[in-house]
């Protein structure tokens, strides 16, 4: 696989490079949180090995903000700090698996080579959906019903993949804000609400009683009829 190593001390970073290349993994690495997201972000690294104590961005918010972006990399967090908390939040954010320094060479190819073969078995993320009469291809952003094509915008086919990733649950407002737009959660804004009213507009069979994108009165969104 192609595993990202994002680790600020280098002769640590150089071990680790050797040990995975010597696994026969290819490596890239870096040495900050900022490079660590804009390198995550590709779809080249197939794994993210993830220090949590790195300077400026730290491991527990590179992990959080990949996790949104790309929901099925696997991703390992590794830290000096051994505490039940500190495990906690780095799961918390998004981490697949933890390893507390130092920790032995065997045991981390073990654990990188258990997320590959978990990583290898999950189907590739859904393209297609078909709900209440609408095929909605997120591929192509675009919907048909009774015929007719209906262009999505890429905001709209991020917001419905997110519903429909998380559709065991209603997702907040601010969830959505900050995994669709980016912005902060904690930001006064009718954004969310407009778009998901131009949505149901496109989607719908009637958006005065929506069955594709739902609302849960107090909290937020759902995918389908609740």
């Amino acid at each position: 696989m192609r595993v990202l190593v994002v680790e600020d001390e280098p002769v640590l970073r150089d071990g680790l490079i050797d040990l995975l290349r010597g696994a026969g993994h290819s490596v890239v690495a870096v040495d900050n949180g900022e490079e660590a997201l804009a390198r995550g972000s590709e779809a080249a690294v197939e794994m993210l090995i993830l220090d949590l104590m790195l300077p400026g961005m730290d491991g527990v918010e590179v992990c959080r903000r990949l996790r949104d972006l790309r929901p099925d990399l696997p991703i390992l967090m590794l830290t000096a700090l051994g505490s039940e908390d500190d495990k906690v939040r780095g799961l918390e954010a998004g981490a697949d698996d933890y390893l507390t320094k130092p920790f032995g060479t065997k045991e981390l190819i073990a654990r990188v080579e258990a997320l590959a073969r978990r990583a290898r078995r999950e189907p590739e993320p859904v393209q297609s959906i078909e709900i209440d009469g609408c095929r909605i291809d997120l591929g192509r952003c675009e919907a048909h019903r009774d015929g007719e094509a209906i262009a999505l915008t890429a905001r709209e086919v991020a917001l419905l993949r997110w519903l429909f990733h998380h559709r065991a649950r209603a997702v907040t407002r601010p969830e959505l804000l900050e995994a669709v737009w980016g912005a902060r959660g904690d930001m006064q804004t009718r954004t969310v609400d407009m778009t998901v009213a131009n949505l149901r507009q496109k989607i719908e069979r009637d958006p005065a009683v929506p069955r594709i994108v739902t609302t849960i009165k107090g909290l937020g969104y759902a995918w389908g009829e609740s």
